[in-house]
């Protein structure tokens, strides 16, 4: 799996619609940036979970758009990706299921019970939920820039986080500064480097630092998380 990817940026690229369900403007008022060490990547899955914007090409198919554009391995998304929601709705052909701009797109391993395998792609019980499944027959779209709202859930979490936090996502500056005020000393201990507009914050225990810069600025971050090579 890929997990580098756009460099921050204030403006989504030119031609991004601002006109989406969760209100993505196509720009950010500020750019965070943090290199951390790999024990506080986990502290991010209350934002995977409730989904980040990424900028990609509308118009293709599910898979194209994991596979082509954030660079999944096609074996990993037949064996890891069990379940696909597309605006809520449980997808079974992930080549015939076209994303479209302002799509909501959730990820999830395999999920216990029953419910958990009705909602399985390809499952045999796919029946059962007819009425409420995505259709299959591939949308007219036309490719082009645009923005969706990623969602992960349990085992992808640890596994996808890196990746798609890596590629750069944008979020609500109301939800980043929410989510950073929760944090404890040890996930401000490790992030190693923090560029707030890609300019170093030189300080020891830089969240107050980041808060006002969040706090200050209303609108959208763009949010980079790498994480901090080990020394050798």
């Amino acid at each position: 799996m890929r997990n580098r990817g756009n460099s921050p940026e204030e403006e989504a690229p030119e031609g991004v619609s601002s006109s989406n369900p969760f209100g993505f403007t196509g720009k950010a008022s500020v750019n965070l940036t943090i290199s951390a060490k790999q024990f506080i990547l986990s502290g991010f899955q209350e934002l995977l979970q409730s989904g980040l914007v990424l900028i990609c090409t509308i118009g293709v198919s599910i898979r194209s758009l994991l596979c082509d554009q954030f660079g999944l391995n096609p074996q990993y998304v037949e064996d890891r990706i069990s379940t696909v929601f597309l605006d809520g709705k449980p997808v079974d052909d992930i080549d015939a299921t076209t994303v479209a701009g302002g799509a909501t797109v959730a990820l999830s391993g395999a999920m216990p019970g029953l419910v958990g395998a009705t909602l399985r792609r390809k499952s045999p019980l796919a029946s059962f939920r007819q009425t409420i499944s995505s259709p299959s027959a591939p949308q007219e779209e036309s490719k082009a820039p645009g923005a969706v709202l990623i969602k992960v859930f349990n085992i992808l979490m640890d596994e996808l986080g890196p990746l798609f936090l890596g590629r750069g996502v944008f979020l609500p500056t109301e939800t980043l500064k929410s989510f950073l005020e929760k944090q404890t000393s040890e996930f401000w201990e490790g992030c190693e480097r923090i560029l707030i507009d890609d300019k170093p914050v030189y300080v020891h225990f830089p969240r107050e630092k980041v808060l006002a810069a969040v706090e200050t600025r209303h609108g959208w971050v763009h949010l980079v998380v790498h994480e901090e090579p080990s020394p050798v």
